[in-house]
C-alpha cells in the first residue's frame, strides 16, 4: 500500500498543526492489530470539530475496545484542500495518516445543515463515491449521526446508515454486528445493514423506497418502508448519564478551538418546552448527572488536560437541580488553582446573584441571556416562560456583580410576530443600556439576531419561515434603531438562515441540489467568509428546486412530512396541540416542577426524567482541594532550556506557549500567578521563533514555589509534551536580567529542492555593505545592512548553508531575510527550506541536524 504523509506539504498551509494528529490524549493504535478500523469525521474545520463533545464521547467508547481503532478526520481548510487535489494526495486520518478509503466504517457527525457540502469534500478527497448505491464492497460503510438525523432526508442517499439519538450504546452494538458478520457470516454490506436495522435508533435509508408525490403544485419525494417490521426509527435514549461513558481524557487540541476549555456535560435534555427549540424536544427527557459524580469527573479531566477553564454543558445549565452547590464546590476546589467556571447556556431567572458571585471568583467568564422575543405576548407564544422583570433582574444582578458587557440573543420571524413585537426588542435593549454599574459606570450591550427556522419535531414544524426580504428589512431596521447607543449588533445573514431552513425541512430531492452546489464551488457554508448564496440560488435553478416550497411555505397538518418515519418519541399530537396553544398565547408549565406535559417521551419504566438525587453539595463548606493551591507564599525563578524540532516546527509561538502551560498544569507544577482581572501564570518565553523554524535551544522562565525541585522538570514533563518538544535542562536563577544572552544565533538551512548559488555568496563576501529594506508589522520600513549583522555565511553542502547572525535586540534578521536578499530565493523555496536554530554556545555544532528529511 502506498504510504502517504502530509509532512511534505505542511509548510504550504495555514495553521499546519491541525493536521499533525499528535495532540495530548489522542489514541493511536496499530491498525493491523485490530479487527475493526473506524474513522470519526467531523464535516467542519479542526477548530470547530475538536470542540464537539459527541465526537469525544464516541472516540473514548470505541477506543476502549482492544479490537477496535477509532481515528479522526476533519474537513481541511481550503488551502489544504487545493494542495491535496493538486498533488493527488488523499485525505488522511490524523492518528495514523491512513487514507479514509482504507477504513471499514467512516462516521460523520451531522451537527449542522450547512456542513453538508463539507461531507462531499471529505468523500471526494477520499476517493469515496457520494451515494451509497455507487459504492462497492471494498468501500467503507458511511454512517451518520447527530441532531440533523431527526430529518436525514436531504442526505439520506449518501449514507448506508444513520443513528438517531444517543450514540453511546448504539455505536458498540453496530461495531459488534460488523465484527460478527465478518467473523461468522458473509460479511457483505447487505448482511450488515440487515442486522443494523434491528438496533434501536439505526436508520437504513436503502430500506425505504422513494415515491414521488405532488403537494401544493410541486413534486416532492416521500419514502415508503419496504420491510413490514421496519416502518419507523425510534430514537435511542441513554437513560442514565451517571452510568454512561464520559471522556475522562479528552483530546486537547492544538491552536485555538472555538471552545478552548474543559466541557463537562451536567445534564442532557430540557423540560422547559420552548416551542421553537428542536433540541428541547429531541433530547427529552431531562437526565442529570449527580453533583458528586461531576466533581469527580472535573478532577480527573483537569488532571488529564491542564485546562484553565471549565464549561458546564447543558441545554439550560441554570436549571440543573444542584447548580449552586456544584458551582460552589467547583470554585472552592479549583479557584485556588485559578481555574474559572463558565455557564454558557443560561435562562433569565436561573442566573442568580449567588451564582454570579461564584463565577467571578477567578474571572468573569461570559454568558448570554436569551429573551428570544421583545414582548411578553410573543414570549408566551413560543412558551419562553420568563417575564420582563426576570430579564431585567438578571441584567441588574450581573451589572451589580461587575459585568460591563451583557450579551442578549433574539430571534426574528417568529410565528405571529408583529411590528410592535420588534419595537419591544429595541425598547428592552435601550432600557438595559441605561442601567449603571455599582460606581455609575456605563455598560455595553451585545445584541445578536437570527432568523427563526421552524425545525422538524417542534410545534412550529408546520409553519413557514420568514421570507428573505422580510428578514433583511427587519435586521436593517433593528440595526438602524440601535445605532450609536452603546450597542453592538450582530446577526446571522438571512441568506444563511434560508439555506439552513431549506435543508432542515427538505426531502430527498435536495441531494441533487447539494451535489450541484458543491460542484459549483460551495464550500464551508457555515463560515460567513465562504458562504455563497448566489451559487446556491444558481444551483437550485439548475436542479429545479423551489427554495420557497421548503422554507416560506406553511404546511398543512395532514401533509406527510419528510421526517415522519423518524420517531423522536414526542407524540405528533402533542406538537399539534402545543401549536394550537401557541396561537392562543397559552403557556405550558415546566414538567420538572409541574404536572406531566404528556408529550409521550416517558414510559416511566425505562425512560423517565432523572433528577440528580442524593446529598447536595454545600458550597459554604470547604471541599478537598487535593493540595492544588497556586500563588505560593515563597517563590523562586527558574530557567528552562528546551528544543523544538521535527513536527513541533509547525506550532506557532502562542500555540507552543499554551502547550507548555497546560503540560505544566497537568504535571501540577506549583506556578505563581499574576493578579488582576485575569490571573496568568508567571511564565515568559524568549523571542518567538517563526512558524516552521526548528531550534535546538530555546529558553523560558517561570516563577514557582521555592521548595519545588526544578531538576525534576524534564522528567516531570516527559511524555506530556507532543512530539518534537523536549526539556533539555532547568535551573534556578537569581534574576532573568542577570542571565547572559547569546551574542549570536547559529542556523543550519537545508533546501528541499535546488542548491545555493555560490556566485551570490561570493558577491556578499566581497562587498562592504549589503542593504535591504525591512518592513515591520505596522508597515514601517527601515534600512538594514546585512554585513553588520551577519557574522558568517558558509555553504557546507550543495543544499546546506550555515548562518551566524548577530542577536542584538531591535535589529533582528531572520534566515529568511538572507535567503531572499543574499541568495535571491523566491517565497516558495524559502517556505520549503528546513531551518534549524542550533545551540549558539557551540559554534559550528551541526551534529544535531543529522540527515533528516522533511
Amino acid at each position: 500500500m502506498t504510504q502517504y504523509s502530509y509532512q511534505e506539504i505542511l509548510h504550504l498551509v495555514g495553521m499546519p498543526s491541525q493536521y499533525l494528529g499528535t495532540e495530548p490524549n489522542r489514541i493511536a493504535k496499530q491498525l493491523d492489530q485490530v479487527d475493526l478500523k473506524m474513522v470519526l469525521g467531523f464535516p467542519d474545520l479542526y477548530e470547530i470539530g475538536t470542540s464537539h463533545f459527541g465526537i469525544q464521547i464516541l472516540y473514548t467508547i470505541l477506543n476502549a475496545r482492544k479490537d477496535i481503532a477509532a481515528e479522526r478526520v476533519y474537513c481541511p481548510a481550503e488551502d489544504m484542500r487545493e494542495i491535496l487535489v493538486e498533488k493527488k494526495i488523499p485525505l488522511l486520518s490524523l492518528e495514523s495518516s491512513t487514507p479514509l478509503e482504507k477504513f471499514d466504517i467512516v462516521g460523520f457527525s451531522l451537527l449542522y445543515e450547512l456542513n453538508y457540502t463539507n461531507i462531499l469534500t471529505i468523500l471526494r478527497l477520499s476517493n469515496i463515491p457520494f451515494y451509497s448505491e455507487q459504492r462497492k464492497e471494498h468501500h467503507p460503510l458511511i454512517v451518520g449521526g447527530g441532531p440533523c438525523a431527526c430529518n436525514p432526508a436531504p442526505v439520506a442517499r449518501m449514507f448506508d446508515a444513520i443513528v438517531f439519538g444517543d450514540g453511546e450504546k448504539v455505536c458498540l452494538d453496530m461495531a459488534d454486528v460488523w465484527l460478527r458478520c465478518k467473523r461468522e457470516g458473509s460479511g457483505t454490506k447487505r448482511e450488515i445493514l440487515e442486522q443494523w436495522r434491528k438496533i434501536e435508533g439505526v436508520y437504513v435509508p436503502s430500506f425505504f423506497a422513494e415515491e414521488k408525490i405532488r403537494i401544493a403544485g410541486s413534486e416532492t419525494v416521500a419514502v415508503r418502508p419496504t420491510l413490514e417490521n421496519y416502518t419507523r426509527i425510534d430514537r435511542a435514549v441513554a437513560t442514565d448519564l451517571n452510568e454512561a461513558v464520559f471522556p475522562e481524557r479528552p483530546i486537547v487540541p492544538f491552536g485555538k478551538p472555538v471552545h478552548d476549555r474543559l466541557r463537562i456535560e451536567v445534564a442532557r435534555g430540557c423540560s422547559r418546552g420552548c416551542r421553537f427549540c428542536q433540541a428541547g424536544m429531541i433530547y427529552r427527557p431531562v437526565r442529570e448527572r449527580s453533583s458528586a459524580k461531576l466533581l469527580g469527573l472535573a478532577d480527573t479531566c483537569l488532571n488529564a488536560t491542564g485546562y484553565e477553564d471549565i464549561s458546564l454543558l447543558s441545554l439550560s445549565t441554570g436549571d440543573y437541580t444542584d447548580i449552586e452547590g456544584l458551582l460552589g464546590g467547583l470554585m472552592e476546589k479549583y479557584g485556588p488553582r485559578n481555574i474559572a467556571v463558565s455557564l454558557p447556556s443560561l435562562r433569565a431567572g436561573s442566573l442568580t446573584r449567588q451564582l454570579m458571585e461564584h463565577i467571578k471568583k477567578v474571572r468573569k467568564t461570559g454568558f448570554t441571556i436569551a429573551p428570544e422575543a421583545g414582548s411578553q405576548r410573543l414570549r408566551d407564544v413560543i412558551n419562553k416562560n420568563i417575564d420582563q422583570d426576570q430579564v431585567f433582574k438578571t441584567i441588574e444582578d450581573a451589572v451589580e456583580a461587575g459585568w460591563k458587557v451583557i450579551k442578549l440573543y433574539f430571534m426574528i420571524g417568529l410565528p405571529t410576530e408583529t411590528e410592535d413585537d420588534l419595537f419591544e426588542i429595541v425598547r428592552l435593549i435601550e432600557t438595559a443600556r441605561k442601567l449603571k454599574g455599582p460606581k455609575g459606570g456605563k455598560i455595553k450591550i451585545n445584541a445578536s439576531f437570527t432568523t427563526f427556522i421552524p425545525k422538524p419535531h417542534t410545534p412550529f414544524q408546520w409553519e413557514g419561515q420568514a421570507p428573505l426580504e422580510y428578514s433583511r428589512e427587519t435586521i436593517d431596521m433593528l440595526k438602524d434603531r440601535l445605532k450609536g447607543k452603546g450597542v453592538q449588533v450582530k446577526w446571522q445573514h438571512p441568506e444563511t438562515s434560508r439555506i439552513e431552513g431549506l435543508f432542515a425541512r427538505g426531502d430527498r430531492n435536495l441531494a441533487g441540489l447539494l451535489e450541484k452546489a458543491w460542484e459549483n464551488g460551495c464550500r464551508l457554508d457555515g463560515w460567513s467568509d465562504w458562504f455563497r448564496y448566489d451559487i446556491w440560488e444558481q444551483s437550485a435553478e439548475q436542479t429545479g428546486i423551489d427554495i420557497d416550497f421548503f422554507t416560506t411555505r406553511a404546511r398543512d397538518l395532514s401533509e406527510p412530512l419528510p421526517w415522519d418515519h423518524m420517531n423522536s418519541r414526542v407524540d405528533k399530537s402533542f406538537l399539534a396541540e402545543e401549536r394550537k396553544k401557541a396561537f392562543r398565547q397559552e403557556t405550558t408549565e415546566d414538567c420538572r416542577d409541574g404536572t406531566c406535559q404528556n408529550c409521550g417521551i416517558c414510559d416511566f419504566d425505562r425512560i423517565m426524567p432523572v433528577i440528580a438525587e442524593g446529598p447536595r453539595l454545600d458550597s459554604s463548606q470547604d471541599t478537598d482541594r487535593n493540595g492544588c493551591e497556586n500563588d505560593p507564599a515563597e517563590t523562586k525563578q527558574i530557567m528552562a532550556v528546551y528544543s523544538k524540532t521535527g513536527k513541533a516546527r509547525h506550532f506557532g509561538h502562542l500555540e507552543m506557549v499554551n502547550i507548555f502551560l497546560r503540560a505544566m498544569r497537568r504535571a501540577r507544577i506549583p506556578l505563581a500567578y499574576s493578579g488582576g482581572f485575569h490571573p496568568m501564570p508567571k511564565v515568559s518565553f524568549e523571542d518567538p521563533l517563526p512558524l516552521g523554524m526548528e531550534s535546538m535551544k530555546e529558553r523560558f522562565f517561570a516563577v514557582v514555589a521555592k521548595d519545588w525541585d526544578e531538576s525534576e522538570l524534564a522528567e516531570t514533563l516527559d511524555g506530556m509534551l507532543p512530539e518534537g518538544l523536549r526539556i533539555a535542562e532547568c535551573a534556578s536563577i537569581e534574576s532573568r536580567k542577570k542571565v547572559e544572552k547569546d551574542r549570536f544565533s547559529l542556523y543550519m538551512v537545508i533546501l528541499r529542492n535546488g542548491t545555493f548559488r555560490r556566485e551570490r555568496h561570493g558577491q556578499f563576501e566581497s562587498r562592504r555593505e549589503w542593504i535591504f529594506v525591512k518592513t515591520g508589522k505596522k508597515g514601517k520600513t527601515r534600512d538594514i545592512d546585512l554585513k553588520k549583522v551577519v557574522d558568517m555565511i558558509e555553504i557546507v553542502g550543495e543544499n546546506r548553508v550555515l548562518l551566524k547572525i548577530s542577536a542584538e535586540p531591535g535589529n533582528i534578521v531572520r534566515p529568511s531575510d538572507i535567503l531572499k536578499h543574499v541568495f535571491d530565493m523566491d517565497e516558495k523555496a524559502i517556505k520549503g527550506a528546513r531551518v534549524i536554530k542550533l545551540d549558539g554556545r557551540k559554534d559550528g555544532d551541526v551534529q544535531a541536524t543529522g540527515d533528516q528529511r522533511f
